[in-house]
């Protein structure tokens, strides 16, 4: 069988990926070295963008069905600084609290209704590209053998061979400090922090003069404990986390052990701050954490399943012979800003945590106050969400939706009621016209076996049509004439003659 996109990985990212591109008409298949899925929860939860953007393919029901918790946050850490967001008319942060394997297993689901070839036991040990395709040495559970396609995508995590044998480099920082966390079977449904034996702890991070230690409680009977302290001698990271190992690094930190009950898992880690230099060199992509680190916020995953939505439209219409000069380069253009802002946002989340003398306290009580006030909380709220990513829409106007996520309009349509949400499912690009505007429709005549056309009616509409892209993104809004309605569906779909041929299934 023949590719078109080998995906290095079968992580949530990976995987997103993939049920991205195969939407889009291309065929992936997933090179996954772990010979089963993982078990991990290295994730704890999402926020910001990517739930809208899971309503917007039809998984958000399936991934708040297997949440302990999903919706508007009441509060956040920004570090250790609490914002809370339940003073505002509107939280502007929206999350679940859902584990990793959970995801994966949706994901993975989702994945295997598309049609999605997945291969677990696949290690890729070796790769090359040329100027038509990849080619990959790989070994996996009969054997070596060799694999070729046009694309490769690494999402293959930190460690990444993809970025690494592609020669891409990852600039960052290391942190001194190692964070063990575990999940641990709770007798109570919610543990007692104020109970003497837990030291008079309070949900989340506490401060001591030795490191942090964090304890918390997603769900019943499961209690979340995390220490974070300075490396007090050399530590194999590979080497499983035994029981001991972690309740000495809380009596370090804390002075005493605690009674934490049965061990679920047991982790550690080394905070990174890194993003590659670029993300595409030839017919290589990188994805996920291969392509970013972040030291703090919990914002690795949400911005690589994010990357995933952007691209996989965009690649599928580069092998399919229908993308317009430069497309696949906007991945980029458009990813890597958004990356080094969440670099930028989460280093100062780790600074923040980190500084333990006098002016840090200070620095933290300063920020503290100033977050009590409205416009502030709101407008950091807005990054950490993801609401102020804006991607530029060359010569497509001023109108100010250009560039930003699609609001999920309540719509009325011949067909009854529906919402933008629904419209995006099948990762189609849409024309939405709010004004019955024939000439529009025309316009988009040429391109109309690439695009999905909805006449609808809605209150204020905020233009008389809106241009949006599979991934949620408005790349033309318009009340004048078509021209620019033109202008835009070929700089992002192609000229109106390559629209022609038939699409592959």
């Amino acid at each position: 069988m023949t590719f078109d996109v080998v995906v290095a990985g079968a992580g949530p990212v990976g995987l997103m990926l993939a049920c991205e591109l195969r939407l889009a008409g291309a065929r992936p298949v997933i090179l996954e070295r772990r010979a089963e899925a993982g078990t991990l929860p290295k994730a704890n939860g999402l926020a910001g963008r990517i739930v809208e953007t899971l309503d917007y393919r039809g998984l958000l029901e399936r991934f708040k069905a297997e949440a302990a918790f999903a919706g508007p946050f009441p509060s956040f850490p920004f570090g250790s600084v609490p914002l809370n967001f339940s003073q505002l008319d509107t939280s502007p942060l929206r999350g679940m609290a859902i584990q990793q394997p959970r995801m994966e297993t949706l994901l993975a689901g989702r994945a295997e209704e598309l049609d999605v070839d997945i291969r677990r036991g696949h290690e890729i040990r070796g790769l090359s590209q040329d100027e038509d395709s990849v080619t990959l040495d790989v070994l996996g559970p009969d054997g070596e053998y060799r694999l070729s396609a046009p694309y490769l995508v690494g999402c293959d995590g930190g460690h990444s061979f993809v970025r690494e044998r592609a020669g891409i480099g990852f600039p960052g920082t290391t942190d001194e400090d190692v964070l063990r966390l575990g999940h641990f079977k709770a007798a109570d449904s919610v543990a007692s922090f104020n109970d003497p034996k837990f030291g008079n702890l309070k949900p989340g991070w506490n401060r001591t003069a030795n490191g942090r230690i964090m304890v918390m409680s997603l769900q019943p009977g499961v209690l979340i404990v995390g220490v974070r302290e300075r490396q007090h001698q050399e530590i194999d990271l590979t080497s499983p986390l035994e029981l001991a190992e972690f309740q000495a690094s809380i009596h370090r930190v804390l002075g005493k052990e605690l009674p934490l009950g049965e061990p679920i898992w047991l982790s550690r880690t080394v905070s990174q701050a890194r993003q590659a230099e670029q993300y595409r060199t030839g017919r290589i992509l990188l994805a996920g954490d291969a392509a970013h680190l972040f030291p703090a916020g919990g914002s690795a995953l949400n911005v690589g399943l994010l990357d995933t939505v952007n691209l996989g439209w965009k690649l599928a219409a580069q092998v399919q012979g229908r993308a317009p000069a430069g497309l696949l380069d906007t991945y980029h253009s458009e990813r890597h800003p958004v990356g080094a802002r969440t670099l930028m946002q989460t280093r100062a989340q780790a600074a923040l945590e980190r500084v333990e003398d006098e002016e840090g306290e200070a620095l933290r009580g300063l920020l503290t106050k100033i977050f009590a006030f409205d416009e502030p909380l709101k407008h950091l709220g807005e990054i950490l969400h993801g609401s102020h990513v804006r991607y530029d829409t060359p010569g497509a106007g001023t109108h100010p939706l250009l560039g930003r996520f699609a609001p999920d309009l309540i719509l009325e349509t011949a067909d009854g009621l529906t919402r933008v949400a629904e419209l995006l499912r099948a990762a189609k690009p849409v024309l939405l016209d709010l004004a019955d505007r024939q000439d529009l429709r025309d316009a988009a005549n040429s391109w109309a076996n690439r695009i999905t056309v909805v006449t609808a009616r809605c209150g204020k509409p905020p233009a008389d049509a809106l241009l949006i892209r599979p991934d949620g993104y408005i790349a033309w809004a318009g009340e004048g004439s078509p021209t620019g309605l033109r202008t835009a569906l070929a700089h992002w779909f192609g000229s109106a003659r390559s629209q022609l041929a038939p699409e592959r299934a």
